[in-house]
């Protein structure tokens, strides 16, 4: 297989699985805000009754978050192409 069509197959695939990282990252994100913050709602930036401190760090912690689990299923769908067409999906 091409290296032009193990990367069109991939994109289907990749917009699936960013779809599914942004559902886990949502999830764990919520999880640890529990676990680290006062409340079980993260605060919204526009949120009068939080501080600066404590939205930056939410926004953080959130961004850092979304950005491991996607680049873990990006990497692993890519590895995942890779062992069926036999090409790296650039």
């Amino acid at each position: 297989m091409s290296g032009k069509v193990s990367k069109l197959a991939y994109k289907p695939v990749g917009l699936l699985l960013g779809i599914g990282a942004g559902t886990v990252a949502g999830f764990v994100f919520k999880e640890v805000w529990k676990l680290a913050g006062n409340d079980d709602d993260a605060p919204n930036a526009t949120d009068e009754d939080r501080g600066w401190t404590e939205i930056l760090v939410a926004a953080a912690l959130q961004g850092a978050i979304f950005a491991l689990v996607k680049a873990a299923v990006d990497r692993g769908g890519a590895v995942g192409v890779r062992k069926l067409t036999g090409q790296w999906p650039n």
